[in-house]
């Protein structure tokens, strides 16, 4: 997926042939100036061998993408997730981005949380392009991840001195345990499992 700039949006479909990725077929979606008029749907077939047909190539894309949900904020394109989700009452669904994942470049994404136990939303991934930047993918790529947490009110005050007291005596004893526990890899750095250890532990 491509953003052109200016309201416009590029899809381009691939296929392995013959372990040779190949375009199949290209979608243009043009967005109104200003949000006013209708948008533009350009179909272009390249691999002329391909039994697709426009119609179908639009249902692919539709499949992939939201086109309501394009260019808000500028450059903002919307990415279906494969799985949707009712949670029980009471209950929130969060979409974000790919935790922990350091390669770059990647486009940024946006953090959205739904009421997803009334509300019947589709798993939706909120990335934002900038002018002729792609964002690629295939069906063993994750587009983000998505986490349920409760709908509660959060009551926030202040610790008392035996509390900060408590906090800095454990905090002290667990750097004193994670200190006498390390390991050294074959590359001959150290770690300590003192975390993972006192994790399960507690389970």
């Amino acid at each position: 997926m491509e953003f052109l700039g200016e309201g416009q949006y590029r899809l381009t479909y691939y296929f392995s042939v013959q372990n040779k990725w190949e375009p199949i077929f290209a979608v243009t979606l043009s967005l109104p100036p200003d949000g006013v008029g209708m948008s533009k749907e350009e179909v272009e077939i390249h691999h002329k061998r391909a039994p697709i047909t426009q119609e179908e190539a639009l249902a692919i894309t539709r499949g992939l993408i939201v086109p309501e949900d394009m260019g808000t904020p500028a450059g903002g394109i919307s990415l279906r997730g494969s799985v949707n989700f009712q949670t029980p009452p009471g209950w929130d669904t969060v979409y974000t981005p790919i935790f922990n994942m350091i390669e770059r470049p990647i486009a940024p994404m946006l953090v959205i949380r739904v009421e997803t136990d009334w509300y019947p939303h589709e798993t939706e991934f909120r990335y934002v392009l900038q002018p002729g930047e792609v964002l690629a993918g295939s069906h063993s790529i994750p587009i983000g991840q998505v986490l349920f947490v409760p709908r509660e009110e959060i009551t926030m005050r202040d610790c008392t001195s035996e509390e900060l007291e408590a906090i800095v005596k454990a905090k002290a004893e667990f750097a004193e345990h994670k200190a006498a526990l390390k390991i050294t890899t074959p590359y001959g750095f150290q770690y300590s499992p003192h975390y993972l250890k006192q994790s399960r532990d507690r389970r």
